[in-house]
């Protein structure tokens, strides 16, 4: 057992006063390149990083559900399984007590547990920490209770969870990529039929590095302003009679923009088609050996979600220029924006001062110091103990 998994485990038996039967991890995620098709029925290339939100678990079958962090103040939260309803539980245990609640809807007969949780996935960076945890306790009751779900069907009731338990309308992206991911790959995902295939993503065998720029700024998706772009979204595919946007094709997306009189709609849908058009764009670039290539697609879709959905924000944008101007290949915000974080593609041997031009950039702009990381293409959920 890993370090961090005999640590969650002992965390667990002083808790509780036993073994947990189990110790599960799944990672957070960095997307890079797709923002906001998901829920599209777009095409969206994550990887998982090797933060995780790690799970001692134990099965109960008298319907009691106890949850425990080691991350956030307070003690154990109780419910009863059969009461969990939307709104019952609050704050961080709602994304595994929605993961309870999503598998009880669909006819699973899961009775309970014991979970004591831990994990290295920064909050509000737009790296998927809500996915980790509901992921991560997908993955542990699917186990401890033999439903024998696929990883796609784990990944559908975790997006349950967090969108009628907890109460944001994301995507299937995070819990795709946090279920599914493999150790040095990207995920080409098609969200419409969870189809996908894993890329091979070794940045240190061409000499590049990706690297993930955390503003600090926090972001919280549930509110309102991401329900809000969904919102146009889908007004904008009612508008042209197609079931999604990803229905629209790039060849046809001038006429369509014509056809719609709202501008707020025309930017998104321009957006989500240019964006599901960059997705295509960098999967034939990397399938080719041109992976430098991707770094001008990043800086493009970083335009596209800057000026059309308008989910960037100071801290982002600046992030972005810093790192193109002290020599980065390109730059992108990642995630659900409004703060969070942007992904930088960089020469290995520039990384370090593409790094302190960004640190640099917000230091004379007055912003907290941002956080500078290496995004190393991790596996996905996993039995660690």
């Amino acid at each position: 057992m890993s370090g961090v998994g005999a640590g969650v485990a002992a965390g667990f038996a002083a808790l509780y006063g036993a073994a947990p039967h189990g110790v599960w991890a799944a990672p957070g995620r960095v997307n890079l390149i797709g923002e906001y098709t998901d829920f599209n029925e777009g095409f969206v290339l994550p990887l998982a990083l090797p933060h995780t939100a790690v799970a001692a678990v134990s099965r109960r079958d008298d319907g009691l559900l106890r949850l425990h962090s080691a991350d956030v103040g307070g003690g154990v939260v109780e419910s009863d399984v059969a009461a969990l309803a939307p709104g019952s539980v609050e704050g961080w245990a709602a994304y595994p007590a929605g993961v309870v609640w999503a598998l009880r809807e669909s006819g699973h007969a899961v009775g309970g547990a014991d979970l004591h949780l831990a994990s290295t996935v920064p909050t509000g960076a737009g790296l998927s920490s809500s996915a980790a945890l509901e992921v991560v306790t997908a993955v542990a009751l699917d186990e401890l209770y033999g439903l024998g779900l696929t990883r796609p069907e784990i990944a559908v009731v975790a997006q349950r969870a967090e969108n009628g338990f907890v109460g944001v309308p994301c995507g299937v992206m995070d819990q795709m990529a946090s279920a599914c991911a493999t150790e040095g790959h990207a995920l080409h995902l098609d969200t419409r039929d969870l189809s996908y295939r894993q890329v091979p993503f070794d940045l240190a065998a061409v000499g590049l590095r990706l690297l993930v720029v955390d503003t600090r700024v926090r972001h919280a998706l549930g509110d309102g302003a991401y329900a809000e772009r969904r919102a146009g979204c889908e007004a904008g595919a009612r508008a042209l009679g197609v079931r999604a946007l990803r229905d629209v094709s790039a060849a046809h997306l001038p006429d369509a923009l014509g056809r719609l009189s709202d501008e707020t709609v025309r930017r998104y849908v321009r957006h989500v088609v240019t964006d599901n058009g960059r997705v295509e764009r960098v999967i034939g670039l990397l399938d080719s050996g041109d992976v430098r290539g991707v770094g001008r697609l990043l800086t493009e879709g970083h335009a596209s979600l800057r000026d059309d959905l308008r989910v960037s924000c100071e801290e982002l944008d600046l992030a972005v220029a810093a790192a193109n101007a002290a020599g980065a290949l390109g730059a992108r915000m990642t995630g659900g924006g409004f703060g969070g974080s942007a992904v930088v593609l960089v020469e290995d041997d520039a990384a370090e001062t593409v790094a302190a031009g960004v640190e640099k950039a917000f230091a004379e702009a007055g912003h907290a110091a941002p956080r500078v990381f290496t995004a190393v293409p991790s596996a996905g959920a996993r039995r660690v103990g």
